[in-house]
């Protein structure tokens, strides 16, 4: 059985992230493989942190861990997987952020991305391979407004996006002839470093580099028509799949359909968030629906046949007699379908008694006749001596 991430990080679940990411330092010490080398314990206690610091400490990922539990962030923190809601593993850097800034006082390189752990203590063989082509795109959200209808079954919808999308003339790399050189200064690293020692051991101070921002590329020519971005402001058509029983706030994560980043950056992903019509009939709860009804004094007492709408079209609901206001009546299978399931819920009819506000005087008469039976006061059916309230309405109304 997976831990519980805020059992792992021994935070309670109204943690602040300053205290996540406390939490998380002093674990990350205590386990790091350098100071327990051939300690396996030691060595998955920190993998568990590690991934338990993933989740928590993005806002996002925490409101879905929250909501969702593990299946909320896939299989595995970093295990790249997601579903419906998104989770996915972001750089393996992005893990060791706070604990680099510890050391390296929160520098970072061009376009966002922390330090590697390896790189801020030393002895790791400095960074694998060279500069990442381009800079990630950003993150996209939209608001998605559905009805009630839309929601109960699901429902596809083909949305137009104003985005940054790759240049075509220079086919996202910045350069009208397409031609790029290495750096100079950084040797197509995109980084420059140096060393110093600690009491902690060796340290590496690393900086993006000056010359080229951190891409270890030099455009030559820039493309006159994004300027040497290679991204533009454009627009697209993307499908997006909601299932049945999603509720107000619920978002959908589109991995790569956000802004494509510049020189031939990884696309951002898109967030779509749901946003809830209010229904001018139904009240929601949960997957239940309800619909309130009025019927009159007599049908209430009588017991009738009505007809009632639903998410579905409008089905016959019969009313028993002797039916008391407020009572719920259900319809099973008319509510909404379960978010992980095939079932759905049930909509419920409030009856309510209907109060008319004008009269005529032969209706008005009927109404007096029976205040006048005894079985009329609230405390009639306590009296076993007397004919009951309903039985002498029914009397009178059949």
């Amino acid at each position: 059985m997976k831990k519980e991430y805020y059992e792992v990080l021994g935070v309670s679940r109204t943690a602040t992230k300053d205290e996540i990411k406390k939490a998380y330092r002093k674990l990350a010490l205590q386990f790091h493989p350098d100071k327990n080398p051939d300690n396996k314990d030691a060595e998955e206690h920190f993998k568990e942190v590690n991934e338990a610091y993933e989740v928590l400490s993005n806002d996002d990922k925490r409101r879905r861990y929250d909501q969702f539990g593990h299946a909320g962030v896939g299989s595995s923190a970093a295990s790249g997987g997601g579903g419906q809601y998104g989770g996915g593993a972001t750089d393996l850097n992005d893990i060791f952020s706070a604990f680099n800034d510890m050391f390296s006082g929160g520098k970072t390189r061009a376009g966002g991305a922390p330090f590697g752990f390896e790189e801020v203590f030393g002895g790791g063989g400095g960074r694998r391979g060279r500069a990442s082509s381009g800079i990630p795109g950003t993150d996209l959200k939209i608001r998605l407004k559905l009805t009630l209808e839309e929601i109960a079954k699901g429902v596809e919808k083909t949305l137009k996006i104003k985005k940054q999308v790759t240049c075509q003339e220079c086919k996202g790399s910045g350069s009208k002839s397409g031609a790029t050189e290495n750096c100079q200064t950084c040797h197509g690293t995109g980084e420059v470093r140096q060393a110093s020692k600690t009491m902690f051991g060796q340290f590496v101070n690393i900086a993006a580099c000056p010359t080229c921002g951190g891409e270890g590329r030099i455009i030559k020519d820039r493309c006159p028509s994004c300027y040497g971005e290679g991204i533009k402001l454009g627009e697209v058509t993307v499908k997006v799949t909601v299932p049945s029983g999603v509720e107000d706030g619920n978002y959908l994560t589109l991995r790569g359909q956000g802004n494509s980043g510049p020189r031939g950056g990884a696309a951002g992903d898109l967030l779509v968030v749901i946003e809830e019509i209010p229904h001018e009939l139904f009240s929601r709860h949960g997957d239940d629906v309800v619909y309130s009804l009025a019927v009159s004094f007599p049908d209430l007492v009588l017991g009738t046949k009505v007809e009632v709408p639903t998410l579905e079209g409008a089905v016959k609901l019969t009313i028993p007699p002797s039916t008391q206001p407020e009572t719920m009546l259900r319809i099973a299978g008319h509510g909404i379908g379960h978010l992980r399931g095939s079932s759905r819920g049930d909509q419920y009819v409030k009856v309510n008694v209907y109060v008319p506000k004008d009269l005529s005087h032969q209706d008005k008469e009927l109404l007096k006749d029976l205040k006048k039976s005894s079985g009329i006061s609230p405390t009639a059916h306590n009296d076993k001596d007397s004919k009951g309230f309903f039985e002498k309405a029914r009397d009178i109304f059949s």
